[in-house]
């Protein structure tokens, strides 16, 4: 099976494929649910796969075998009920459509140095997998070969590159925009206080006797008295501490609030660097905590963003912007949707 120059590419970049559909299938919504749950259940009839051409856009068709990509690539490996594949239909149709109107329009300025640009892309998505056989079952799964995979390769260089230049390009970002983005969303640039610690476990769990639990106790105070008669504290862990951070000295690497349980998150945060711990029961047992550094609160300069802020404000102007495009385009275009 190969591909012909009519077909749509259904893999664009993020800020087209989000342009020119939803991606998300058809929700039920809360009365739908109730009316399922309160009513005798009826068969739904079987889902019959489109088959042939399903669309033409100015006279050129777009098979089901693109329909069943589309529809793959919107579903991300989800499992979906055979009786709810129809839903997807037309959203993916509508996907294709808008492709295909926009590689016609790109195909009509020629792109220099194309085969060169393709091969290059082509051995960047090889690269992405393990080995060949990976990649040949990997674009088997979506009914392709290499030469239909270098032809979605060419419409997608086309496509991108029309979009890029028609829109990318002229959608303007203002600094007063991204003073306000970053203004408004500070907790997108704060990054919380962070210690990092490291601790001794003598392990004790709700299912220890009194016994266990006091023999336990008795441990942990023994090993408090040596670290304050100077004993190494990574040497006192591995020997020691039942809990697998032991291989590492009792290292816990750096955490923030709300990664560990209360009582350890309270003892850690009020250490400052170098000082050990009390004794501190939880329900692992008992610890003894070394704290080894603090990170303050950390607030990303605007200065330091301002580049990603633009990039994602332009988002949605590009995407209105094309979408703008696509109406115009389709007040003219010949299009036929061939399946309900």
């Amino acid at each position: 099976m190969t591909m012909k120059t009519s077909h749509s590419s259904v893999w664009l970049k993020a800020f087209v494929v989000a342009a020119l559909v939803s991606c998300g299938g058809p929700a039920l919504s809360a009365e739908t649910e109730v009316n399922k749950a309160s009513t005798a259940p009826v068969a739904a009839p079987a889902y019959v796969a489109p088959q042939g051409t399903v669309a033409r856009v100015n006279g050129i068709a777009i098979d089901a075998v693109e329909l069943r990509r589309a529809k793959k690539v919107m579903l991300r490996g989800q499992a979906v009920p055979a009786d709810q594949m129809a839903t997807y239909d037309m959203p993916a149709v509508g996907q294709l459509v808008a492709a295909e109107l926009l590689f016609q329009a790109a195909a009509k300025v020629e792109l220099k140095d194309l085969d060169k640009l393709i091969d290059a892309k082509v051995a960047q998505g090889k690269a992405r997998f393990k080995d060949e056989n990976d990649f040949k079952t990997a674009i088997r799964d979506l009914e392709m070969d290499e030469k239909d995979f270098r032809e979605y390769t060419r419409r997608d260089l086309l496509i991108t590159r029309f979009v890029e230049t028609n829109f990318v390009s002229k959608v303007v970002v203002t600094d007063a925009e991204i003073r306000t983005f970053y203004d408004t969303n500070s907790d997108k640039f704060k990054k919380d206080e962070t210690v990092k610690a490291s601790h001794i476990l003598i392990g004790a769990d709700s299912n220890s006797s009194a016994e266990e639990k006091n023999k336990a106790r008795e441990k942990a105070e023994q090993l408090k008295k040596e670290l304050a008669g100077g004993a190494d504290f990574a040497t006192l862990a591995k020997n020691n501490s039942t809990c697998p951070s032991s291989k590492q000295g009792g290292d816990l690497g750096f955490f923030g609030k709300g990664q560990m349980v209360p009582a350890f998150e309270k003892a850690a945060f009020s250490l400052k660097p170098g000082a050990i711990s009390d004794i501190i029961e939880t329900q692992f047992g008992y610890h003894i905590i070394k704290l080894t550094e603090k990170k303050p609160v950390e607030i990303t300069e605007l200065k330091d963003v301002k580049v990603k802020i633009e990039e994602y404000l332009k988002g949605p102007k590009v995407n209105d912007a094309i979408q703008s495009y696509l109406g115009d385009v389709k007040k003219t275009a010949k299009i036929e949707i061939l399946i309900k």
